[in-house]
């Protein structure tokens, strides 16, 4: 797999708060908030392999449709 860059995480913050908007049985807020939150917190992650396991957990979300 490729390094995750930048671009990247931007892009996939971006669609989780878009299908966050989409969501209909979810707290959509709440949902925002969370999504937020988690990248706020791993904001200064360095090692490849966390940085790794949140993308791939978040691309999951996205391409599952279910909230985790």
């Amino acid at each position: 797999m490729n390094p995750v860059g930048k671009q990247q995480v931007l892009k996939l913050y971006k669609n989780l708060l878009r299908y966050g908007q989409q969501l209909k049985y979810t707290d959509k807020e709440y949902f925002a908030k969370r999504i937020r939150n988690d990248f706020q917190k791993n904001k200064y992650l360095e090692s490849k392999e966390d940085i790794d396991f949140n993308f791939e957990r978040g691309l999951t979300v996205l391409l599952r449709r279910s909230v985790v």
